[in-house]
């Protein structure tokens, strides 16, 4: 038992903190290891409970499996290439020049963060269909083709697949190289510059050495959400007539169901997710190209003169296919009679918002179930992550490090692999959770826990525990001491993390399109739902309230005092 001692030596109540921490360790290990193991399990065993290898066999030898297989590394590695040709430039435009709208050009960056890549699958789907989509139209009528003929774009191809999920992807690699330039000393520029080095060679020797490693850390997180991604695949893959290993896996989920080729499938996403993790950890990691040194000046901005201007087109050239376009696009399906005609001030209508809201029985309920998920994850999660880096930064009980490593471990578990772990972990006996809004929120939570205790074991470094161990001087507990003391000191970080863990379940479909039934679903799966419809129009309304809901938490958090840009850069960088 445990009792605190005041400073005069008299003894307090029963400290609580040891118990409830291990409760915590134990809720994270039921979050993490449950799923994976019972995924382990199914993985290797086949319909009769036996253990056999040969659910491997057929995953590497079957057609069906080896083409998605392929087809998800062409799509993986191309865009992955892609994202960094266009994310370099714009992240050195942004961050080492004189370039106008800087901070404009990093708020739409923003912005094609926030949006849902199937969401914006969904906005090229009305833009670059072959017959109807708006671009196509216009092509059409600009070459006299009214009739038919060849379309411009196809949005149902490799191409088109390869093209959006980059749209979505590029912003994780234009953050952190944005960020690597942005704490770059520019002295180095300016030595290199003293001791004779032209532009070029300042940029060959200098610049580009001390920003590859964020360039190559950013493709590895480009292959990897290109690689696990769920959503846009689905929409725009299965009309073109092939799937990528996550519409596979999702696939085994319909009747007559295959668990264990399901959890066997999912198996290789979750190791080169942690091998391409690990790598990106070395890679960040590395002192190769380290400053080694105290506090240097800011960098020196490159004056571009009348290239400026070519700059900034350039960029917001850039930001038309992830921002502009594709707002655009729902925009006009929300208030178009038709989703795929242009609206004018004569056929604008309201009928479709009144049909979603008052008419299409499921908004009610998914819009109830995502803003109930969204904020009991967003606080849960706020919580879990506040405790569980308060134990791992002050060490507070034994084994911290491995709840450490259990709290960052869910970031190699991609979405559809976590979902299948928790179906089949789930939908038996002494949980079962299937058909309830609790298997979501473990889903959505575990998904986010990563990024929150990352967030807030960062923001705890910046508080002196000298802090807490006067509080405990005086009487206050452990727990009393972070609630009082500390949290209130961590408020900008926590009201970040609960903004970020928001956003995060607003656009969560992987493992959410495992978990649904018709009681539980979620904004996310209500769109996917009527995209297999045809229902356009309702998809955008949809997806605009989902937009609009987003964008005002994010501008809601910014009205709190203290919260701040340097809180909203945060959340952006997170």
């Amino acid at each position: 038992m445990t009792i605190t001692t005041t400073i005069d030596g008299s003894k307090g109540k029963f400290d609580w903190t040891r118990p409830v921490l291990a409760l915590f360790a134990a809720c994270l290990v039921l979050l993490i290891v449950l799923p994976l193991s019972w995924l382990a399990l199914y993985s290797v065993t086949d319909k009769a409970g036996r253990v056999t290898l040969q659910n491997f066999v057929t995953l590497f030898s079957d057609p069906d499996f080896l083409d998605p297989l392929m087809t998800t590394a062409i799509i993986a590695t191309t865009s992955a290439l892609i994202c960094c040709v266009v994310a370099a430039p714009m992240g050195w435009l942004v961050s080492r020049t004189d370039m106008p709208g800087r901070q404009f050009i990093r708020a739409l960056v923003t912005a094609s963060f926030v949006t849902p890549p199937f969401l914006g699958a969904v906005a090229w789907e009305l833009l670059a269909a072959p017959n109807s989509g708006l671009l196509n139209q216009l092509y059409r009528f600009a070459t006299g083709q009214q009739g038919g003929g060849e379309p411009l774009f196809n949005i149902y191809s490799l191409t088109g697949i390869i093209f959006v999920i980059s749209c979505y992807t590029f912003p994780f690699v234009f953050v952190l190289v944005a960020n690597a330039l942005d704490n770059m000393p520019g002295e180095l520029e300016d030595a290199s510059a003293i001791l004779g080095g032209r532009a070029w060679t300042t940029a060959r020797r200098v610049t580009i050495p001390l920003a590859l490693p964020a360039l190559v850390a950013g493709a590895l997180i480009a292959f990897l959400q290109a690689m696990t991604l769920f959503g846009s695949p689905a929409i725009l893959a299965l009309p073109a007539g092939f799937h990528t290993m996550t519409t596979k896996i999702w696939s085994l989920f319909q009747y007559p169901p295959k668990l264990e080729l399901a959890a066997a499938a999912a198996v290789p996403l979750l190791l080169l997710t942690i091998l391409l993790l690990q790598a990106q950890k070395f890679i960040l990691g590395r002192r190769g190209y380290s400053v080694v040194g105290g506090k240097y000046g800011a960098p020196r901005r490159v004056e571009m003169g009348g290239w400026r201007w070519a700059a900034l087109g350039f960029c917001l050239l850039i930001l038309l296919s992830p921002v502009f376009l594709p707002y655009f696009a729902l925009l006009n399906a929300a208030f178009s009679p038709n989703a795929t005609t242009l609206v004018t001030p004569a056929t604008a209508t309201l009928h479709n918002i009144v049909f979603v809201f008052t008419e299409l029985s499921s908004t009610q309920l998914a819009l109830k179930n995502t803003v109930i998920l969204g904020a009991s994850t967003a606080t849960i999660g706020t919580v879990l992550a506040l405790v569980v880096a308060y134990v791992t930064t002050r060490r507070a009980i034994s084994g911290h490090r491995l709840l450490g490593f259990l709290a960052t471990a869910p970031v190699a578990v991609p979405g559809i692999v976590l979902g299948v772990g928790l179906f089949l972990s789930y939908t038996r006996p002494p949980f079962v959770l299937y058909g309830t809004l609790w298997i979501l929120l473990i889903a959505f939570l575990t998904i986010n826990l990563p990024s929150a205790y990352q967030q807030l074991q960062a923001a705890f470094a910046t508080i002196h525990p000298e802090l807490e161990d006067a509080s405990r001087i005086l009487g206050a507990t452990g727990l009393q001491s972070l609630r009082q003391i500390t949290a209130p000191l961590l408020r900008t970080g926590v009201i970040a993390t609960w903004c970020f863990i928001f956003i995060g379940v607003m656009r969560e479909l992987s493992a959410a399109i495992i978990l649904f039934t018709s009681q539980t679903k979620v904004l996310s799966v209500l769109i996917y739902d009527l995209n297999e419809s045809g229902d356009l129009a309702a998809i955008s309304v949809l997806g605009i309230a989902m937009l609009v809901i987003t964008f005002a938490v994010v501008l809601a958090v910014n009205q709190i005092p203290g919260f701040g840009a340097g809180a909203t850069a945060r959340l952006r960088n997170s």
